[in-house]
């Protein structure tokens, strides 16, 4: 290990800031580098990097200069630290989704609009093309607010026929789309 890298495991162990920000000088480029490769986005990045350095200087003295340099046992805090990020709850649930304001941001139009017009899907003109219990079915089940049950009653059927006819309906319409 150089002179240099020694003196400076021996302050940082002694608990000196001033060591821990020429630590961070000389090494942040290259750690950041290792995380980004990791994180893409630039502020997560930059947050996980934040987060490692912390954990270096929290552990600093568990550093063994005879297993490895002090740069390669720091790239591997931060290296860990990216992993524990992109595996955290948060980042996969963000993966999934885009935020509306994100969106609004972008100058993208919502997917759909606030409010549920079936004629806007040509619904009406599918639900014409069913059997008339099947159709009246679905509009009891679906835009009725009627639960399968109340719909057996309305329709004077045994439940069982209610959710035949329902089933029914719903794979020919899933064929017609």
């Amino acid at each position: 290990m150089p002179e240099d890298e020694d003196e400076l495991v021996q302050q940082l162990r002694a608990g000196d800031g001033a060591a821990m920000a020429r630590f961070y000088e000389r090494y942040r480029g290259a750690l950041l580098a290792q995380v980004r490769q990791l994180v893409r986005d630039p502020q997560s990045a930059e947050d996980v990097l934040q987060e490692g350095l912390l954990k270096v200087w929290l552990a600093v003295a568990t550093y063994d200069p005879t297993r490895g340099r002090l740069y390669t046992w720091a790239a591997r805090i931060c290296v860990n630290t990216a992993v524990d990020h992109l595996r955290s709850r948060a980042v996969r649930q963000g993966r999934r989704t885009t935020p509306i304001a994100q969106l609004a941001l972008l100058g993208a139009e919502p997917a759909a609009p606030a409010v549920f017009w079936p004629e806007h899907i040509g619904l009406a003109e599918l639900l014409s093309r069913l059997r008339p219990e099947h159709r009246r079915t679905l509009e009891l089940l679906y835009f009725g607010g009627y639960t399968y049950p109340e719909a057996a009653e309305e329709l004077a059927v045994p439940l069982s026929t209610v959710k035949t006819w329902a089933s029914t309906a719903k794979r020919r319409l899933a064929r017609w789309l």
